[in-house]
């Protein structure tokens, strides 16, 4: 069973990671869901990517916080809306239903990802 796990939460990992560069696919909570298995399975990974310095970051900031920072919201909000506005226009430009599907798409996509709390910097005095 724990190697099972390791496995589960290294393509969940591996999953976080593209989504950073996809907007179709959530870094979050594969991010999360790697740190879940892997505190069951090791502890010494569950350790790495809580200490990781960009994945523990996002892990961090999402249990202690629930937010996410206006950066990272920006960029996940406008790239959803690039990819899909390409999609809409270029790919599926023919039928109608599947604009409308991929337009309800970004909208829910974009709503949830505005839903969080927006992450607030700690001002250094």
């Amino acid at each position: 069973m724990r190697i099972f796990l390791i496995i589960i939460g290294s393509i969940s990992l591996a999953l976080g990671v593209t989504g950073m560069f996809l907007p179709l696919l959530p870094t979050t909570p594969f991010l999360l869901l790697s740190a879940a298995v892997w505190l069951k399975a090791s502890p010494a990974l569950y350790n790495w990517l809580l200490n990781h310095k960009i994945f523990g970051e996002y892990i961090r900031n999402f249990r202690e916080h629930r937010a996410i920072p206006l950066r990272v919201k920006i960029i996940s909000v406008s790239l959803v809306w690039l990819t899909i506005g390409y999609c809409i226009l270029a790919v599926v430009n023919e039928w109608w239903w599947a604009q409308l599907l991929m337009f309800l798409l970004a909208v829910g996509i974009s709503w949830h990802i505005l839903s969080f709390a927006t992450l607030k910097k700690k001002s250094r005095d």
